[in-house]
C-alpha cells in the first residue's frame, strides 16, 4: 500500500468524525485526528488488517505559539509486517492542554508522554504515572514552550543523594 492509498483509506478505517483532514507531505502520509477521539482512532489503527500500525516509534509535541489551537501532539506510527507508516496529528488548544493516553496501546507512549507533561505542560488522561521525566520535581513550568523565560529562575531545592530515589515509582 503506497502513502496515497493509505490516506485514500483512513476514512474508512477510522471512527466516524475522528479524522480531520489528511495530506501527502515529502512522500509522508499525515492524518489530522480530533483529540477527543485520538485514542480510538490509533487503536483502529493499530488493530485493523489492512493498517497493523504495531509500533509508536515517536509522540513529541510542537508548540505554535501565537497560533490557535497552539500545540500539536505528534504520533509517528509503523507498520512492521506491512512496512509502512503514518504521521497523526492532533490540536490541542493552550486553554485545555488534554489528550487521551495511548499508553495502553504502547508501551513506548509511557516515557514519551511523561517527556511531553515535562516540557509541554500537555497533561495525558489515563496515564498511569504521569510525572516529571527530565527536570527535577520542583521545577516551575514547562521549558519547551516557546514562551517559557530564557533567563527564569528557578527555587532553590535542597541539594540531593544523587543515589536517593525520591521519585521512586508509586505504589
Amino acid at each position: 500500500m503506497t502513502q496515497a492509498d493509505l490516506l485514500d483509506r483512513l476514512p474508512a478505517i477510522l471512527p466516524a468524525s475522528a479524522l480531520q483532514g489528511g495530506e501527502l507531505v515529502r512522500g509522508q502520509a499525515i492524518a489530522r485526528v480530533d483529540r477527543a477521539v485520538i485514542r480510538e482512532a490509533l487503536a483502529a489503527l493499530r488493530d485493523h488488517p489492512e493498517t497493523r500500525f504495531d509500533m509508536l516509534t515517536d509522540l513529541t509535541v510542537v508548540d505554535y505559539l501565537g497560533r490557535a489551537p497552539r500545540f500539536e501532539v505528534v504520533y509517528q506510527l509503523y507498520s512492521l509486517g506491512r512496512n509502512h507508516r503514518l504521521r497523526v496529528k492532533a490540536a490541542v488548544p493552550e486553554e485545555d492542554p488534554l489528550v487521551p493516553s495511548v499508553s495502553s496501546l504502547w508501551k513506548a507512549a509511557l516515557w514519551a508522554e511523561r517527556e511531553a507533561w515535562d516540557m509541554f505542560g500537555i497533561r495525558f488522561a489515563g496515564h498511569p504515572d504521569l510525572r516529571r521525566i527530565l527536570m527535577y520535581p520542583e521545577f516551575e513550568g514547562h521549558p519547551l514552550r516557546k514562551d517559557y523565560p530564557l533567563m527564569r529562575r528557578q527555587p532553590l531545592v535542597p541539594e540531593r543523594d544523587p543515589l536517593e530515589r525520591p521519585w521512586s515509582p508509586r505504589a
